[in-house]
């Protein structure tokens, strides 16, 4: 199931994108396939074990063949172990509101990212995620839960400061957003709950086979209960945080009066 929307995030071949918290490996798989020179980092080793070998598995079947690239790399997305502008793109999707120091994980994002190269960033959507935390204190206060709740504006502005720019917008996966109300009404854990296992085969059955009954739904609804927001960066320069202030100009004319700072 893919958050961002490549129609909107073109990724093509020999293209150098960063997958950064990528977890299973959804969105790096797709990228793969496009034939793009891709990196699923993430912290997780034992996750990116599978990852990997899910990257064997598609060489192997012809899936992502030249010049399509694959690599894992684990570490910190606050202290990314890559040079400046390594990336012509860099997807993080659903990582930032894990991450307590989300301001070093953007900084991080924008640094490796190519001036002029694109990023697409999802969190959870404000609203849906503002019901689960209501609901259930079990769905965000675990080991590694979400730490915050963005809203958009508040993201956008937090990306803006990295020097990271908008250039577009929507929200995904509406018809989720009531599977995970009821998993917190119910118990966060309680998968064999009748009403979990029910909603839980439409939704299989929606990604596995995409039909018109399930998709024009869901168009309607996302854009008020998506539980997921998408937003598409470009680099504009370098971050905020990291400019070096411009030497102080000398006037012409001799005297504390015209001095200029």
């Amino acid at each position: 199931m893919l958050t961002v929307d490549f129609r909107r995030f073109p990724v093509g071949p020999g293209n150098r994108v960063l997958d950064v918290g990528c977890g299973g490996g959804r969105h790096a798989f797709e990228v793969y396939r496009r034939g793009a020179h891709v990196v699923a980092f993430d912290h997780h080793a034992a996750e990116l074990a599978l990852v990997s070998g899910m990257f064997a598995a598609m060489r192997a079947e012809g899936e992502a063949g030249p010049p399509a690239a694959a690599a894992t790399i684990t570490g910190d997305a606050t202290a990314m172990p890559f040079p400046d502008g390594a990336f012509d793109r860099v997807i993080a999707a659903e990582i930032l509101e894990h991450v307590p120091d989300d301001r070093s994980a953007m900084n991080e994002i924008a640094r490796v990212l190519r001036p002029g190269g694109f990023a697409a960033v999802t969190v959870p959507s404000w609203l849906p995620e503002r019901l689960c935390w209501a609901l259930s204190r079990e769905y965000h206060e675990v080991p590694g839960g979400h730490v915050r709740i963005y809203s958009r504006a508040e993201l956008e502005a937090k990306l803006a400061r990295a020097g990271l720019a908008v250039t577009g917008r929507h929200h995904a996966h509406g018809l989720h957003s009531p599977f995970w109300w009821l998993k917190c009404a119910v118990g966060v854990h309680n998968d064999e709950h009748p009403l979990v296992r029910g909603y839980h085969r439409l939704l299989v059955w929606d990604i596995m086979r995409g039909p018109a009954a399930t998709r024009l739904p869901e168009r309607a609804l996302n854009p008020l209960i998506g539980k997921s927001l998408v937003i598409y960066v470009r680099k504009i320069g370098i971050p905020n945080e990291r400019r070096v202030p411009a030497p102080a100009r000398r006037s012409r004319q001799p005297g504390p009066a015209h001095a200029r700072g």
